[in-house]
């Protein structure tokens, strides 16, 4: 029973953003590069499908340790984030920053250390954070933060503690929480480009 849970929870993690990947396409064209958003969203489910393969290296046991799915997974996710940051910005110096700070994490995580690739990562939430903002306005993006870095930062802290794989459901549905934010102010900001 419990697997079957586990399972479900990294399932979905991997197919709402995929989803709305597709449910992206053709859409927020009031958005500057409206057309890098559903890869966003679909990097973002990627990550998640390597890190469940990742868990098969390890029957399932949350391991902190680095391999070739667990990088996959970082740096689908760092894609996805920068993909989704970028989209809405003009600016071609911070495109350009942001898309750097990407590839910094990705080749750091084999040629450094994967705790240097994390560094960057927060990195990219914070320029995520940033431009969005500026440009939404929306409230909704706290729930980003919240989900998508302070939940899922405080349950897989308690699990690498612990070892208690109950940590381990909670992660998924948290991100996904995250990843619908992004779509729900996307889909606000629509109407709100309307109604003016």
């Amino acid at each position: 029973m419990f697997f079957s849970i586990l399972l479900l929870a990294h399932f979905q993690a991997a197919a709402i953003p995929i989803l709305l990947g597709i449910k992206s396409f053709n859409k927020f064209k009031h958005i500057n590069k409206n057309k890098i958003i559903p890869f966003g969203f679909i990097f973002l489910g990627l990550a998640s499908i390597f890190e469940m393969i990742d868990h098969t290296q390890t029957s399932w046991i949350y391991v902190n340790h680095s391999s070739l799915f667990n990088w996959l997974f970082y740096s689908f996710l760092s894609l996805g984030l920068t993909c989704l940051s970028i989209s809405v910005v003009k600016n071609k110096f911070i495109q350009i920053t942001n898309i750097c700070i990407s590839l910094c994490s990705i080749i750091s995580y084999f040629l450094i250390d994967k705790s240097i690739a994390l560094f960057f990562q927060v990195f990219i939430s914070i320029f995520l954070i940033i431009n969005w903002q500026r440009i939404f306005k929306d409230w909704l993006l706290i729930l980003y933060p919240i989900f998508g870095i302070i939940f899922t930062t405080f349950f897989g802290t308690n699990l690498s503690i612990s070892g208690d794989q109950f940590w381990h459901i909670l992660i998924g549905p948290s991100g996904s929480i995250s990843v619908l934010t992004f779509y729900l102010v996307l889909k606000r900001s629509d109407k709100k480009i309307y109604l003016r």
